[in-house]
């Protein structure tokens, strides 16, 4: 799902335990206080990059002196490396290669843009694999990329740096969960005493070792009855009793809303629309209320295969995967029942660009100048 062009703000503080070159960016002006003006150099930009079970997605971005950054380039495809994975235990060839081929056009990205810094990370199909090091060597020889397989504590924070802005500021706290392709993180946000409105804390957090490829491996993606939704929601439902302090964040649901993070919920939340086809801009932030978010699960569980693969929010490419992504959904709904949910169309990606750039001290150093300093 494209980002190009798009601007974030600053994140809200989250504290945690070959392609034709683009064209040059303009040099902005400064105004000093005697009147006379000077040109500085554009930001350096910075990418992102993570490959997952089931997609490979890059952003390439430019701080900008708010604080936040504009994504100047993006790409997204879907190659399916965790395919197969929970029966072999094993990445498999055409998935590797698959693999392999996304990451090359990554890389052409980053040369054309003169990219300055970057993060590159794997996550679960990787920590997984057997054949996953090898993989790494591979991608490594073939595209001169190196590949860091991430944990999944890092994974949770990474995410709740990418979403953390989009937290209610009037709320005590969020419930972050991002639905992967083989793994998926809840996490417990809470509001920061006497922290200003963007500051939030982590205060727990549980990675399931479960996502939309492999329950829907496990269940079948294609034809989802009734009785197989159940199956894959109560799966996940047992998973999260191993949330910790569940009985404490249960206790304060009253002032918490869901933050949601994945191709699930920006689905739901396309579909909820009606979009003739997907946008970004009208997803990112999107409000839905729990009774909406309910219609929309059940008029996507009464589809065929063949509708959810001609519907312009999904597509054939992840037809067989999204009941088993609202099947997670439903697990952290009725474990944790809240009234409200907000869509983020972002995540690890972002997280990674806000700690590139806060790490080099980018917006300190960008910060407006004061009257009468040289």
């Amino acid at each position: 799902m494209p980002h190009d062009g798009a601007t974030f703000g600053g994140a809200g503080t989250v504290e945690t335990p070959t392609p034709a070159p683009a064209a040059a960016a303009k040099p902005a002006i400064d105004v000093r206080a005697d009147g006379e003006t000077r040109s500085r150099p554009p930001a350096p930009l910075y990418a992102a990059l993570d490959l997952g079970t089931n997609n490979c997605r890059l952003l390439i971005a430019r701080p900008e002196r708010d604080g936040g950054f504009r994504v100047v380039d993006s790409f997204s495809r879907i190659v399916r490396l965790g395919e197969g994975l929970a029966h072999t235990g094993r990445l498999s060839d055409a998935a590797v290669t698959r693999a392999v081929a996304a990451l090359g056009v990554c890389r052409d990205k980053m040369q054309g843009r003169g990219v300055f810094r970057s993060r590159l990370i794997a996550t679960e199909a990787c920590r997984q694999a057997e054949n996953g090091d090898d993989f790494l060597v591979r991608v490594k020889r073939e595209t001169g990329l190196e590949l860091e397989i991430i944990d999944r504590a890092t994974e949770a924070r990474l995410a709740a740096a990418g979403c953390a802005s989009l937290a209610d500021p009037e709320a005590g706290g969020v419930i972050l969960f991002d639905i992967g392709g083989g793994s998926s993180e809840v996490v417990w946000l809470e509001r920061k005493r006497g922290g200003g409105p963007g500051a939030l804390q982590m205060r727990a957090w549980v990675s399931l070792p479960v996502g939309v490829v492999t329950l829907a491996e496990r269940h079948g993606g294609v034809k989802v009855t009734t009785e197989v939704f159940e199956e894959m929601v109560a799966e996940v439902e047992r998973m999260l009793e191993a949330f910790p302090e569940r009985e404490t964040l249960s206790a304060s649901l009253s002032d918490i809303h869901l933050l949601g993070t994945s191709g699930t919920v920006t689905t739901i939340a396309g579909v909820h629309l009606g979009l003739p086809r997907y946008e970004r801009r009208l997803v990112d932030g999107q409000w839905m209320a729990s009774t909406d978010v309910t219609r929309v699960v059940e008029s996507l569980r009464e589809m065929s295969y063949d509708q959810r693969c001609q519907n312009p929010c999904i597509g054939p490419d992840r037809a067989d995967l999204v009941l088993a992504g609202c099947a997670v959904l439903e697990a952290i709904r009725r474990t944790f029942p809240v009234a409200r949910l907000r869509v983020a169309d972002r995540g690890l990606r972002e997280g990674m660009l806000v700690e590139l750039m806060r790490a080099d001290g980018v917006w300190r150093r960008r910060g407006p100048r004061r009257r009468g300093r040289r």
